[in-house]
């Protein structure tokens, strides 16, 4: 027989129950929550967004011509990834305290790094958009992410006045990387005077549809090709979900400048390793280093850990292996966690891969 309970119990049991089936719901949708909070609940078409940059000034620019000692004969424009969580805003304003510290100390050391000792890097701030709007495909979103490229244009166009000769890179990682994708497509390839320049572009971390691509800058199918893309997205060897969903949550530009879906394209795999769109199984004693180098002042030249880590393009996809170092590990908050890697796996790959293409375009420029 159950014994007897009192009222003071009932309710003590009854509490624990339902504070057991909170904490269970918070645990099982915490993601959707939190993803709401996020969510400005306004029409993108009635949104007032966030003043424009004028670029002609420093204040719109993360870095501005930054070289580093020995620095090559390069200039670098770099587009950073999503750093601006949302909330009432669909488009970050230019200045957000929490998202340039976030860019600062994790982005640029580790995404413009790569590329310090290539030549002069300069990086806008845009308005770009909000982390929510890249975990759903509502038609607002798209058109956040569609906005945040006028500033990455004008901001493009106003760094070329100040670069009107010489060699030129572009690189970009996540949100960056998609908008300069759009970049090259719409400004860079019809013009031939800008993409002469070209040596490379560097679109990391991102799908972009394989026959998207200009016949004019192709996929780099060599380390010393020029005027040609070095694009991927990364995913770990054996994580086949992962995969799925970033295909599953990829978008595209159309020819109007829209955001659509893949809809069963290829992704574009170039090996960052190798610079090259070969698919066979690249083995760690090729890999030339990855590092954690989030908090380092920019100039600093990280440490390396190379032959840590396996490639191989892979339907569209770049698969990994895991460096077994604690400094490999995702960590953060919730809204961190789906931002570009607070490290890079492919740092001294990239380093190399920019010095081979800069030695060719010298090269080249020498030539009768």
């Amino acid at each position: 027989m159950l014994p007897k309970l009192t009222f003071r119990q009932w309710v003590g049991y009854a509490g624990f129950a339902v504070v057991f089936i909170l904490t269970a719901a918070v645990a099982v949708w915490r993601g959707d929550i939190l993803r709401a909070g996020l969510d400005p609940q306004v029409p993108f078409q009635t949104y007032v967004p966030p003043p424009a940059p004028d670029y002609t000034t420093r204040k719109p620019w993360a870095l501005y011509e930054a070289r580093v000692a020995g620095a090559g004969e390069a200039a670098v424009f770099f587009v950073h990834s999503t750093t601006f969580d949302g909330g009432r805003e669909w488009n970050g304003p230019i200045g957000d305290p929490a998202s340039d510290a976030y860019l600062r100390r994790v982005v640029l050391p580790n995404y413009a790094g790569p590329f310090a000792r290539a030549g002069a890097v300069s990086a806008p701030l845009y308005r770009q958009a909000s982390l929510y709007s890249r975990l759903t495909l509502r038609d607002d979103a798209r058109e956040a992410r569609a906005f945040a490229y006028q500033d990455v244009l004008a901001a493009f166009d106003n760094w070329l006045t100040r670069h009107p000769d010489g060699p030129i890179v572009v690189a970009g990682v996540e949100q960056g990387a998609e908008l300069l994708d759009r970049l090259l497509r719409e400004r860079i390839s019809p013009d031939p005077a800008v993409r002469d320049r070209l040596v490379a572009a560097y679109l990391m971390d991102v799908i972009i549809a394989a026959d998207r691509v200009p016949a004019n800058i192709p996929a780099c199918t060599t380390r010393r090709e020029l005027h040609c893309i070095v694009a991927w997205s990364q995913v770990g060897d054996n994580d086949d979900s992962a995969g799925r969903r970033r295909f599953r949550r990829a978008l595209i530009w159309d020819d109007k400048g829209r955001l659509v879906e893949l809809n069963g394209r290829a992704g574009l795999c170039v090996n960052p390793i190798t610079g090259t769109t070969d698919v066979a199984p690249v083995p760690e004693r090729m890999h030339r280093g990855a590092t954690n180098a989030t908090g380092l002042e920019w100039g600093a030249r990280p440490a390396l850990m190379t032959r840590e880590v396996k490639t191989q393009c892979r339907e569209g996809l770049l698969r990994h292996s895991w460096p077994n170092l604690e400094s490999f590990r995702d960590g953060g908050s919730w809204s961190d966690r789906r931002k570009a890697r607070p490290y890079n796996l492919f740092y001294g790959d990239l380093e190399a891969d920019i010095a081979d293409r800069l030695t060719t375009y010298r090269l080249e420029s020498v030539k009768p």
